[in-house]
């Protein structure tokens, strides 16, 4: 089998992520154990996954946000009166998918 010109149909055919997946499975003697359902399995998610990131990083971008923040950097050990409860209730995006409002209201800290 002809390795290399496969992976470079794949590129061909827009499936870049999936092609560098299967040079580097074919590498790896830990994929020789895998079943041909599972190779393919974890080609289709690298790929999936390399599209999801793409998707997302061109939506940040457009988005032009003026700071990278995550919900991961707050520092809920600052007295706030924030509820860590609440805090991560929201995080988990719940509201959301409820149809609910949020209405977010304080000071903001101008030096972070």
């Amino acid at each position: 089998m002809l390795i290399h010109p496969m992976a470079e149909r794949l590129r061909g055919l827009g499936l870049a992520a999936m092609a560098d997946a299967f040079l580097d499975m074919h590498n790896q003697s830990a994929a020789d154990d895998l079943s041909r359902e599972d190779w393919l399995g974890l080609l289709i998610d690298r790929e999936v996954t390399a599209r999801d990131n793409k998707r997302l990083g061109r939506r940040l971008n457009l988005a032009r946000l003026r700071q990278n923040a995550v919900v991961e950097d707050a520092d809920l050990r600052t007295p706030r009166g924030l509820d860590r409860g609440l805090f991560q209730s929201l995080t988990t995006c719940g509201w959301i998918r409820d149809s609910h409002h949020v209405l977010i209201g304080g000071p903001c800290d101008p030096t972070t």
